[in-house]
């Protein structure tokens, strides 16, 4: 079982994003993005040093190179990648936004074979492809969320697509080289990473005036419990399983395990009693395909 430590860990962070993603998309609707992204990064941000200090170990060494690149990964993935996350979700809506989130796996693999010399051979580059066809064919199936937009809309949530999977893909490479072959405790490389990232967007709040939150949001105690609850599962265990993957395998193949959200999404729609089309069964068999192939690999 701990061969597929990495492996197990991204599918259950991807787990995680899922159930996550449906609580801030009813969080949404009564929280800006922004606000939402900062208060659920400081609630994760406490979780963590909560859990540092029960499991005893506080202030570790850790080189400065790794903890720069650690500081650096969490500025340009969290902070940058984030940010435009949601501009594209508000050009292109969701289903496009998953999409253009599954080419994170592909740079990922590209940037590792340049910058960190890791090597795929074709069987495990077949496991990546299937699995980001499967995640592809079930987030471009058409639906009533897919919304109609302007050229322009369209050109900018493209662009800003492209930023988010480049900058998730670097923050993902400038973390492996970091605690791939460290001692660093995913753990520290997660709050490193988080802090980094909720750092800059409040100086980037403040720098826009924007520092003012409506505190009326958060009076409700459905909202507290719900933004409480995403922040634990998508943030504070997601980062956290995000880093062990990424420090337990290769980041190719981490990366496109962490693009799976959409996949476990569909059983917890058929819960909430959606209609589930037979194309999107037959993404989730696909990527399932790939990601079989890639423990088979291991």
């Amino acid at each position: 079982m701990t061969d597929f430590l990495g492996e197990i860990a991204a599918l259950a962070a991807a787990c995680l994003w899922a159930i996550a993603s449906i609580v801030y998309a009813r969080l949404g609707a009564r929280i800006p993005p922004l606000q939402l992204n900062l208060v659920k990064g400081i609630i994760a941000i406490a979780l963590f040093v909560l859990t540092i200090v029960v499991s005893g170990e506080i202030f570790p060494s850790i080189p400065s190179l790794p903890m720069f690149l650690l500081l650096l990964s969490g500025v340009i993935g969290i902070s940058l990648g984030d940010t435009a996350f949601f501009i594209t979700i508000n050009c292109l809506g969701a289903r496009r936004t998953l999409l253009m989130q599954t080419l994170t796996s592909p740079m990922s693999a590209i940037f590792g074979l340049i910058f960190l010399e890791e090597k795929l051979n074709i069987l495990a580059g077949c496991g990546i492809l299937l699995t980001i066809l499967g995640v592809a064919w079930v987030v471009t199936e058409r639906t009533t969320d897919v919304k109609d937009i302007s050229t322009a809309e369209f050109r900018r949530g493209i662009s800003f697509g492209l930023l988010t999977a480049i900058a998730g893909a670097i923050g993902a490479v400038l973390s492996r080289s970091a605690i791939a072959d460290s001692n660093i405790n995913p753990l520290w490389a997660a709050l490193l990473r988080l802090s980094a990232g909720i750092l800059i967007l409040l100086i980037w709040v403040s720098c826009r005036q924007q520092t003012s939150f409506r505190i009326s949001n958060f009076r409700n105690l459905r909202v507290i419990a719900g933004t409480i609850f995403a922040a634990f599962c998508g943030t504070y265990l997601g980062i956290w399983l995000q880093q062990t993957a990424i420090k337990f395998t290769s980041v190719g193949i981490a990366s496109t395990l962490l693009q799976t959200s959409p996949i476990f999404i569909i059983p917890f729609a058929i819960c909430m009693g959606e209609k589930v089309s037979i194309r999107a069964i037959l993404g989730v068999f696909i990527s399932i395909a790939g990601i079989a192939l890639l423990f088979y690999l291991k």
